[in-house]
């Protein structure tokens, strides 16, 4: 699933391409993508002639910005965008064309059809449930420790099922947990409230700096994973434990393991993110 940095990173390609771009129609070949109350029909009707002025993002969301509607899209496990000439044939797994009036056509793509799209009224953005849920952007801006040390202290679910709550830090998912927990030197199975001082500004440091560090690397590609010009990120070059399983640590050369926390594959170094009431997981 794209998390924060790879949809940060499409956003960025998206705002240089169509950016002040007018929608003349829409064509949706999978209508279950569509968000209700909106039917594909309607959603079709309501954004021809809108002019898309910006896109902007929240957590995992990208948000479009246009003349009556906000158009918010989520990419779930395999969305991707991309900006091409209309006359161009479709790919496959091509779901919804949005055609612009220059001749160029915004099209999505999704392999599993998990991505939806929904329509809130300009006006009406900050209502928008999803968004209301959501926690801080992991920035140093939004991103403030004494929050999330509250927050830990008041829950005994495991750290990692903590950080990947949206509730908590906006846009953290799998890859950057694992590489938030071992650059912090946290077991992600301790309990989120027996986290220390240290170890809390740390993780919290690290949250801010990994992801800032992917987003500046245009994300990573692990499976399938290309922004809006059709470029792999590379921030998977510099991965220090995620999908290493049995690989020798990059710090003290342990074998990196892989257990299921929450359910989530996850990866660490049982010593540098040593703990000693650690229980053994699934392997």
């Amino acid at each position: 699933m794209p998390e924060l940095p790879e949809v940060e990173v499409v956003r960025r390609g998206l705002n240089q391409t169509i950016a002040h771009s007018t929608i003349s129609h829409v064509d949706v070949f999978w209508s279950r993508m569509i968000t209700p109350p909106f039917s594909s029909e309607k959603f079709k009707d309501v954004l021809a002639g809108e002019t898309i002025h910006t896109v902007e993002r929240r957590g995992k969301y990208l948000i479009f910005l246009l003349d009556n509607w906000v158009m918010v899209s989520h990419l779930r496990m395999e969305g991707k965008y991309e900006v091409v000439d209309s006359k161009e044939d479709y790919k496959k797994h091509t779901h919804v064309v949005f055609h612009l009036s220059d001749g160029r056509d915004l099209r999505y793509l999704d392999v599993r059809k998990f991505g939806r799209f929904s329509l809130v009224p300009i006006d009406k953005q900050d209502d928008y449930e999803p968004f209301k849920k959501l926690g801080p952007e992991p920035t140093a801006e939004s991103f403030r420790f004494s929050d999330f040390k509250q927050r830990l202290s008041r829950t005994s679910r495991a750290i990692k099922t903590v950080i990947l709550d949206q509730h908590v830090v906006a846009g953290v998912g799998n890859i950057y947990a694992d590489e938030s927990l071992f650059e912090a030197g946290v077991h992600p199975q301790k309990p989120a409230n027996e986290l220390n001082e240290t170890e809390s500004r740390q993780l919290h440091q690290a949250i801010i700096a990994v992801i800032g560090r992917a987003v500046s690397a245009g994300g990573s590609t692990i499976r399938t994973y290309k922004n809006s010009f059709g470029e792999e990120g590379h921030f998977q070059i510099y991965l220090n434990v995620y999908g290493k399983k049995n690989q020798a640590c990059p710090r003290c050369g342990t074998p990196i393991e892989k257990i299921k926390v929450g359910q989530r594959g996850t990866h660490f170094c049982p010593n540098c993110q040593y703990y000693a009431s650690e229980q053994e997981g699934d392997k």
